[in-house]
């Protein structure tokens, strides 16, 4: 009887560990059968980069059963990618599938519970979104509904994956995955740029190899990853000769990208670093680096004013956001709805600055969730420890101030800096539990009247029976 029962005990044990890992499987099948059905969907061509993106997802599937949070880790790089993906002719990106995947390993793995400082930010983008709930009911179509569920996956989604990551020990490997991918696409501007260069067109880069990016992505993912290693914390182990490097290599990047929201951007993290210089050890001579990126942009800005070309960004931007201040009178309180550009007979763009597009998609109740958020989400994080919370608010910060000068809710120029953000404020609760606790003996040498010093006790203790200065200084 006594074998029988261990055998069927033995059972037992292996069932519930084969349920146990079932749900990786699902994963794995769902997967596999996505990246099938997008190759087939948008033809082998079209769906190379897509099918190899997915790929990599599924292989993190199969890996997770070794490996924790191997889906997450792996979705990193796919951030940084926001070439669209099939799925019926629907407008997601790689870097959507990317963090939704990430996000759904991330909540069955994330250590609990969450830290104070995470939950805060959790509810300050839970306000958001239920003022925004009024415009997906006041205005019922589908995309209204999908980009209400997309834009919390951008930031709390984004949050409870680096958290994910921080707190389970792998921030250093994320943010290298991120650094290494947008040093790769600074390499390829660079390549791109001095061939463009030696046509004589100095212009913008585009880049078009491995896949067409726009100037402004390639400015704000190189410029995030700047912020990244300028600010280089000392819990992420980095050697500051390769921090340096990087550096260089991304700021040269954003440079020829042209982006001046990016720089602009990548200005304001600087000013973050510097005022906390007592963590991040800069000097106050970086503010000279400004100067030249300030006449940049400034000059940038005043040659289009004087070409009086019509169709330039600047009077562009001048006539889109006079086209939007009309449309959004037409429903001021809770707007047209969230990606209303995509709907027949309305305005056929998206508002290039981030309270405007708001405003004219949410109507006045969205635009209050939305600055009563980033105050919210920019004041905990300042208040978070300096050598976790300095790098978080300097991104996050970063990406305000760039949407003041073009699109904002797009894929990784919201959820990159959200991820990041989670990663420092998991580190930061994984060293916090690391801590050793205080010992039995320091707790009783707290509490017992015995170990009173006489100043507090008000009793002489006699000194103990030692021999030497040591023994008396011991008693």
């Amino acid at each position: 009887m006594g074998s029988t029962s261990r055998r069927a005990l033995t059972r037992h044990a292996r069932v519930a560990d084969w349920w146990a890992g079932a749900w990786r499987w699902v994963l794995l099948a769902m997967g596999a059968v996505a990246a099938v059905y997008i190759v087939l969907d948008r033809g082998i061509q079209n769906g190379s980069m897509t099918a190899i993106a997915l790929a990599a997802l599924v292989i993190g599937v199969a890996v997770t059963g070794s490996q924790p949070l191997a889906i997450a880790l792996m979705a990193m790089p796919g951030l940084l990618i926001v070439q669209r993906v099939g799925l019926g002719g629907g407008g997601l990106s790689v870097s959507d599938v990317a963090l939704a995947a990430a996000f759904g390993t991330s909540v069955l793995l994330a250590k609990r519970p969450f830290s104070q400082p995470l939950r805060q930010l959790l509810w300050l983008n839970f306000f958001y979104q239920f003022t925004t709930l009024f415009t997906v009911i006041a205005n019922p179509y589908v995309a209204n509904t999908v980009e209400w569920f997309h834009a919390w996956l951008l930031v709390s989604g984004a949050l409870i994956v680096g958290w994910a990551i921080g707190a389970g020990g792998y921030a250093r490997l994320a943010l290298s995955l991120i650094v290494v991918t947008a040093s790769a696409i600074a390499v390829l501007t660079m390549v791109h740029g001095l061939l463009q260069y030696a046509t004589g067109d100095f212009g913008p880069v585009y880049p078009t190899w491995p896949f067409p990016m726009h100037k402004n992505l390639v400015g704000i993912v190189t410029a995030f990853a700047a912020i990244v290693v300028y600010i280089n914390p000392d819990w992420v182990g980095w050697t500051r000769g390769w921090s340096r490097f990087a550096f260089w290599l991304l700021l040269a990047a954003v440079l020829l990208s042209q982006s001046r929201q990016a720089l602009i951007g990548l200005i304001a993290a600087i000013f973050i670093a510097v005022i906390r210089r007592g963590v991040t050890g800069r000097s106050r001579l970086v503010f000279l680096l400004i100067i030249p990126a300030a006449w940049l942009i400034i000059s940038m800005v005043i040659e289009q004013i004087e070409s009086q070309e019509r169709h330039n960004s600047v009077f562009q931007r001048l006539n889109w956001f006079r086209e939007v201040y009309h449309y959004w009178r037409e429903s001021p309180v809770f707007g047209h709805g969230l990606r209303y550009w995509y709907n027949p007979g309305s305005l056929p763009f998206q508002p290039p600055q981030a309270e405007m597009e708001v405003l004219a998609s949410a109507g006045v109740f969205g635009l209050v969730g939305f600055v009563v958020m980033w105050i919210g989400v920019l004041a905990v994080l300042w208040h978070v420890d300096p050598r976790f919370g300095t790098l978080a608010v300097a991104i996050v910060l970063s990406r305000i101030v760039q949407a003041q000068f073009d699109l904002f809710w797009t894929a990784a120029g919201v959820s990159i800096p959200f991820v990041v953000a989670g990663i420092c404020l998991g580190a930061m609760a994984r060293e916090q539990r690391a801590k050793p606790p205080e010992s039995p003996d320091e707790e009783a040498l707290e509490v017992s009247p015995r170990s009173s010093s006489p100043e507090t006790s008000g009793v002489e203790r006699p000194a103990a029976p030692s021999s030497g200065a040591a023994g008396a200084q011991r008693a």
